[in-house]
């Protein structure tokens, strides 16, 4: 195990500083609260998974050079060509590429120091690696939109529910004294983010079923529209009958997750708790219909 932590350490060293320009960007990107922020977090994370399941994962060890070289050449292979310059990629684009030529790189390095059996048992800790790469902008762009139309509607229903006078106009809504415009960064995206990986943690340590891990975390991205709209039409009330102030405050702007994160995590927990509990269920009723199946029934005469 010393000489295969070794070569994965030396390997991983090396891309780190192949990677520098990138890596630099990345960290300096991670300590603003924009999408970044969570970057340097999911290693962290990728490695106390591992090392929660490191009996599991490390049973069967070998050196695995056929799949390890052809991730490390994959990985190479993608630096290579987010450094040709007809690409012309923007800086998030070429940051998305970078950051994943160095996930890749990473996952061959395991791959190739402990083999194929260790790569299966460590699946989801090592492609949990790809939530450093910032999303792509033609994929960004669709995931935004999205959440701004889900968001909008249900704000638009919220609004009718409560009974307040409101016009909307596509993403703007206007109140008495007031217009609420649903721009970009009013989209959720990054508590959006934040709640669909902690459903992927979450999943991994307390659930077994794969399709429970994948409804939940389906489950959490309805959850998160939701908790938007109503952090829209809580701020939106509070400007149009209050003080104008709530929309640019602190509570906008700042604190407003702490606050309204609760409410998503008030829906999330329950419904973990339920898969969880029916998966034991599961597990109790399965050796009891094996008894049933292997007991010795007598044949009719």
């Amino acid at each position: 195990m010393t000489r295969r932590n070794v070569l994965f350490t030396v390997i991983c060293l090396l891309d780190v500083l192949l990677l520098a320009l990138p890596t630099t960007t990345l960290w300096r990107l991670s300590r603003l609260p924009e999408m970044y922020s969570h970057a340097f977090v999911t290693a962290p994370i990728s490695l106390g998974l591992i090392c929660l399941k490191r009996k599991r994962i490390f049973r069967d060890v070998h050196y695995a050079p056929g799949l390890g070289v052809v991730l490390l050449v994959a990985g190479m292979m993608l630096y290579w060509l987010n450094h040709r310059p007809s690409l012309n990629l923007d800086p998030n684009d070429y940051l998305s590429l970078a950051v994943s030529s160095f996930v890749i790189v990473s996952i061959g390095a395991f791959a190739l120091s402990y083999g194929t059996q260790a790569f299966r048992a460590a699946f989801f800790p090592l492609f949990f690696l790809f939530l450093m790469v910032p999303i792509p902008h033609f994929l960004l762009e669709g995931i935004v939109l999205a959440l701004q139309r889900g968001s909008a509607e249900a704000a638009d229903a919220f609004f009718r529910l409560s009974g307040v006078p409101v016009v909307r106009q596509g993403f703007t809504f206007f109140l008495p004294s007031v217009a609420i415009d649903i721009a970009h960064e009013c989209s959720g995206i990054r508590s959006t983010l934040a709640l669909f990986t902690t459903s992927l943690l979450a999943g991994y340590v307390f659930l077994q079923s794969k399709w429970r891990r994948a409804f939940l975390s389906v489950f959490v991205i309805p959850v998160a529209i939701l908790k938007n709209a109503v952090r829209i039409v809580t701020l939106s009330l509070l400007a149009a009958y209050v003080d104008k102030g709530f929309l640019t405050g602190s509570l906008h702007h700042r604190y407003g997750g702490a606050v309204f994160s609760p409410l998503a995590l008030a829906f999330s927990v329950p419904v973990l708790w339920l898969l969880q509990r029916q998966e034991r269920n599961v597990r109790r009723c399965r050796p009891r219909a094996e008894l049933t199946r292997g007991r010795f029934v007598p044949e009719a005469e």
